[in-house]
């Protein structure tokens, strides 16, 4: 039986030999022999869940690696990517640079699980996974290209392990490397993990779609055949060299659009698709024109991305028409070089232009990386990198443009904020305001496909507001303006993190002295990566680090303190529960506040930022009225948290909750201030949109400005930062307002 299997192993290593020899390209043949060899005898008495050896596995792989195209250390590097995680006993990564290279060393290191690393729970574990395979493809793309090749295999192999593994891996892979198979352009590897990947995670579905696909096809063979043969006539008839093909949609891609749409197998328009291969551009608008002279098209179904192509370097010409019997299908026009780029994405461009000479070339295809690991050394929590995954790289893209009609793309859903951080920081900061198509929109406006936008700057303003934290879609926009409040009010960070940490130890009910304290936070600093304690005060004051994600640190690192090293001393039930009685209790106020670690007070809302439920809060200990609750980004807030006397008396606070989901009191006050046009009305029409809403107007002011413009200040009733935000929607879409934000008194 073993022999057998080394037999098998063997005409696999033949294989795939033969497949390198016959690309034309120059392989080094004996180094990746060598590499197989080595491979092989590191794995000898290794099998996989299926029962094949293990070597069947980096085989597989370094086939796949070879089909993309790729050179002899990336070859290498495939057969030996396990060797040094699975075969710790018998190697490391010194040994593999002294037998094959340095470059070869790093590619295995780039694709080595974190196996070492001390991880204090599996998310972060996954995080932390998901990061260094970033920062060594933004070292050398190769590596993630080898990952592709490597959880395609063992997607194809998934059979093999339990039910519950197999959900997990195919999850995995359709929340990660899918899309990032689709970022990268290698759409021959995506499709197929997206096939097999909703093969697992709804068998059922999977099976519906294939059946009616299957049936559908059977019975329209000579839909497409007409198809094809109308269309051959046309092209050859009009002197045009040309390669066709028809086909139909993925399983994944019809499920997908059936399931997130809510369509029936009968309504996917695009179910059948015609490409037609070309020689050059010019060919590419030829062929479309003749498309649309034999056939009628759908209004909104053409897009061209060879003017404006995809971030992934995708460039095509997409039309849907009408065919015969009232059948649509879909018609893809590109050039051979298009095409293959189309297939194989980066993969193809690193084939052909590898070398010094492209290397800048190659930084801008992947700058999307470059700006993913800024944002990741920003998010010390794993939930704020998923999401940039997500939204940054996962999501689909719209096109806008500049004045000078340069194409920027951004994740669907971006805001014009967004869209200023993405051309440059200095431009993000300095925004007063945006034009879309010539017109002044307000500065949360989302953009859409075609829009031409221009942003207003100030050099007098005073930077972003941290209400924009709120607003912008990019984690690049998120980050830079988190970046501006870390650098340029670093002390008012330090002041307000104190008091946020201190409240979450009076929240613990930790009762540390002020040098364990700071010892506690030394030592969190440390497990997180900061440099210092004044690091992580910053850090939480300007929205880097939620504190949520340091609470359970705090407590562990606390223990050595809070342990009481002497016999416990027996006490009567009558102290028990005197002690009970006397205990600090977060209070909860009849405003809807809890102030922690202050009991019997009373609490009342600042008149100078007026906050609302769902708004960050702060309370602060007046002399004589109580505690006074300040939203946190409140400039009161900020300045007074310099004054080093008054640090005690901010205390940690936060809205509570009824079990309708509503704080405790019905309305509170709500300062909006509008920047409208100055015209005869105006004020009439905000005043019967709020009456419309049912929201009472408390005061109101008005203030004309030098060019033709006025600003409305208002105050209203509102019942929390939802109804809030739906009000500033409304007044938002009245002829005439350019913005509505906060306002401060």
């Amino acid at each position: 039986m073993e022999s057998t299997a080394n037999s098998n192993i063997e005409y696999n290593c033949n294989r795939l030999i033969d497949l390198l020899r016959v690309s034309g390209k120059n392989y080094d043949i004996e180094k990746i022999k060598a590499a197989y060899e080595y491979a092989n005898e590191l794995h000898q008495g290794q099998f996989r869940q299926s029962g094949e050896p293990y070597i069947s596995h980096p085989l597989a792989v370094a086939e796949i690696v070879a089909g993309l195209g790729l050179d002899t250390d990336s070859i290498c590097a495939a057969l030996l990517h396990d060797t040094v995680e699975d075969c710790s006993d018998k190697v490391d990564s010194r040994d593999i640079e002294k037998k094959f290279g340095r470059d070869v060393c790093q590619l295995v290191d780039g694709l080595t699980k974190i196996v070492f690393m001390q991880i204090e729970d599996k998310e972060e574990a996954q995080i932390e996974n998901l990061r260094k395979m970033l920062l060594a493809m933004h070292k050398d793309v190769r590596v993630i290209f080898i990952k592709l090749c490597d959880r395609l295999h063992n997607m194809r192999t998934l059979e093999a392990k339990a039910e519950n593994k197999r959900r997990l891996t195919a999850l995995e892979t359709m929340q990660v490397y899918a899309p990032l198979a689709h970022r990268l352009g290698i759409q021959k590897i995506k499709q197929e993990l997206e096939n097999i990947g909703i093969q697992h995670l709804d068998p059922i579905g999977y099976k519906e779609v294939k059946d009616s696909i299957e049936n559908k096809y059977g019975q329209s063979l000579n839909v497409i055949e007409h198809i094809r043969s109308v269309i051959s006539q046309k092209l050859t008839e009009n002197n045009i060299n040309f390669t066709l093909e028809g086909r139909i949609k993925t399983v994944y891609s019809i499920y997908k659009k059936m399931y997130n749409q809510n369509k029936s197998f009968d309504e996917i328009y695009d179910f059948y698709a015609v490409r037609v291969i070309v020689n050059n551009e010019l060919e590419c608008y030829t062929t479309l024109g003749l498309i649309h002279e034999m056939f009628n098209s759908i209004p909104g179904r053409f897009k061209d991305y060879i003017s404006t192509p995809k971030p992934n370097m995708y460039r095509s010409l997409h039309t849907t028409v009408i065919g015969r019997d009232g059948v649509p299908f879909e018609v893809q026009i590109r050039t051979h070089e298009m095409h293959h780029f189309a297939e194989y994405g980066i993969a193809a461009h690193w084939k052909y232009k590898s070398g010094a000479s492209s290397k800048e070339d190659m930084d801008k295809k992947l700058e999307w990386i470059s700006k993913l690991i800024e944002t990741e050394g920003e998010a010390r929590d794993p939930d704020e990198f998923m999401n940039a995954l997500k939204t940054d790289i996962f999501q689909d893209e719209v096109f806008v443009f500049t004045p000078k009609g340069d194409v920027v793309a951004l994740p669907h859903g971006a805001t014009v904020i967004d869209f200023a951080y993405s051309i440059h920081s200095g431009v993000g900061n300095k925004m007063i305001g945006a034009k879309i198509n010539g017109m002044i929109v307000p500065i949360d406006r989302v953009v859409q496909n075609g829009e031409i936008v221009e942003i207003l700057t100030s050099s007098v303003t005073k930077g972003p507001s941290r209400d924009w934290l709120n607003i912008v879609k990019t984690s690049e926009a998120r980050s830079k303006i988190k970046q501006w409040f870390k650098k340029e009010t670093r002390p008012e960070n330090i002041s307000l993190g104190r008091a946020i940490i201190d409240g979450e130890f009076r929240k613990l009910n930790l009762k540390l002295d002020e040098q364990e304290r700071a010892e506690v936070i030394a030592a969190i600093a440390q497990r997180i990566g900061f440099a210092s304690a004044e690091d992580v005060y910053n850090g939480v004051g300007y929205g880097g680090i939620s504190i949520n994600k340091i609470s359970n640190k705090i407590k562990d690192e606390s223990q050595k303190y809070t342990v009481a090293e002497a016999e416990p001393i027996a006490i009567t039930e009558e102290e028990l529960v005197q002690k009970t009685v006397t205990k600090p209790k977060n209070l909860k106020s009849n405003s809807g506040i809890v102030v922690d670690g202050e009991s019997g007070c009373q609490v009342k809302f600042a008149k100078c930022c007026n906050p609302l439920p769902g708004d960050d809060v702060i309370g602060f200990v007046t002399k004589g009225y109580g505690i006074s609750i300040h939203k946190k980004d409140c400039p009161n807030v900020i300045e007074g948290m310099k004054n080093e006397e008054n640090r005690d008396r901010w205390k940690s606070a936060h809205w509570e909750q009824s079990e309708g989901g509503d704080s405790g009191r019905n309305v509170y006050e709500a300062l909006l201030q509008l920047f409208t046009e100055d015209r005869v009305g105006m004020l009439a029409d905000v005043a019967v949109a709020l009456a419309d809403m049912k929201v009472a107007i408390l005061q109101v002011n008005s203030q004309k400005r030098n060019n033709g413009r006025c600003i409305i200040s208002l105050k209203i009733s509102c019942k929390n930062i939802d109804h809030y935000n739906s009000i500033v929607s409304r007044l938002r879409s009245l002829d005439g307002v350019d913005s509505v934000g906060r306002g401060f008194s």
